[in-house]
């Protein structure tokens, strides 16, 4: 006799459903029959560039320790960025990519019973994570596509545990200033856990970014997640981690699991800090890049939102699904985020300008093929 392990999962996993991540070139080179060297991703958010030289080579040199257990504590990475950020090496929590450390700030901190309080069109791990400990998610309304903070303010009760402030915002790249920050942190308890999650915090333009890790003297309750996926180039090697008071990085650390980050990982990511180079590149292909997909988008008369990320959300109307089926066709991969509860937008990452105008291309041959 068959068992049911479904419904032998605790009640926050059987109510879940998987993370949908952006397809690979791989799967929709078989899928579709194309040539995978004819097919470009602008779905995950990745680095265009490529990798770093210097996170290369570090990577290799790691390689002959393979056999070897990483350093469980990623000694030198924190001591790297406790110089770059001007913190202490006890105030840092190393993750498996920042994803994995916005799980142990939940897993540490909110338990059956708990709220934890997010914006609409806010990442999907917030409400998958929240659901997996058996929390309650409570998904606060957006206003014009970004976080109401006042509203996510409001919402806070006796049981709210954590909230979870992305800036900029995947997948819709509205970003808050420093002042609605810092107004906003004024109005949260001190026994609540706020998240500023700063995963695109390197492409921010402008001089109000709220630097999170600058406002950590003034408020212990505030952890800052941030990660070597995009602007770093380091998206497969999966590393992040957070800055917040030495009180709760050592609670973060008794639920982290050992080597969650390893050799080469720890390697590359120490390596790539000293790329400065790298990093500009990354952020002027950016801009650069926001203001060809942008212009292209009215051009095609498609209403966007404007972004403070690596990527831009287009409104391709009722359609969507077909206009990202037509695009695949066609070998461009981009990211419908139809599970965010926008149907009508499709998430495009900024590539180099030879692969946003290759992106651009194919959407109006979509969009004319699909108006007759």
């Amino acid at each position: 006799m068959s068992i049911d392990f479904k419904s032998r999962a605790v009640a926050g996993v059987r109510g879940l459903q998987p993370y949908q991540p952006g397809k690979p070139i791989d799967e929709v080179a078989r899928e579709l029959g194309l040539d995978p060297s004819q097919i470009i991703k602008l779905a995950s958010n990745e680095n265009p560039l490529g990798p770093s030289s210097k996170a290369l080579e570090a990577a290799r040199k790691a390689l002959d320790e393979m056999c070897l257990y990483p350093d469980g504590n990623g000694f030198n990475l924190k001591q790297k960025l406790a110089a770059r950020l001007s913190v202490s090496p006890a105030q840092l929590t190393l993750g498996n990519g920042s994803n994995d450390v916005l799980d142990l700030v939940i897993r540490a901190f909110a338990d059956a019973g708990d709220e934890v309080i997010f914006s609409q069109y806010a990442f999907a791990v917030y409400p998958i994570s929240t659901m997996a400990v058996g929390a309650t998610g409570v998904s606060v309304p957006a206003k014009e596509w970004g976080h109401d903070l006042d509203a996510m303010a409001a919402a806070i009760n006796d049981r709210t545990r954590i909230v979870f402030v992305a800036n900029p915002n995947n997948p819709t790249g509205t970003a808050v200033g420093r002042d609605a920050i810092v107004q906003f942190l004024r109005k949260v308890p001190e026994h609540v856990v706020v998240v500023l999650d700063e995963a695109y915090c390197e492409y921010f333009e402008g001089d109000e970014f709220p630097d999170g890790i600058d406002l950590l003297p003034d408020f212990p309750n505030l952890v800052v997640a941030r990660t070597f996926s995009k602007a770093w180039g380091l998206a497969a090697l999966r590393v992040g981690y957070a800055v917040s008071s030495a009180a709760i990085a050592d609670v973060l650390n008794r639920v982290r699991q050992p080597f969650n980050v390893d050799t080469i990982a720890l390697a590359a990511a120490t390596a790539v800090l000293d790329d400065e180079d790298y990093l500009q590149r990354s952020r002027e292909v950016n801009r650069s890049g926001l203001r060809q997909l942008a212009a292209g988008f009215e051009a095609l008369g498609l209403e966007y939102i404007p972004s403070s990320g690596n990527f831009i959300a287009v409104d391709v109307g009722e359609r969507a699904d077909q206009v990202f089926q037509g695009l695949l066709q066609r070998g461009v991969i981009v990211r419908p985020i139809g599970g965010y509860g926008m149907p009508r937008h499709l998430r495009i990452s900024v590539g180099l300008e030879a692969e946003n105008a290759r992106c651009l291309d194919a959407l109006k041959e979509v969009l004319e093929s699909l108006n007759g």
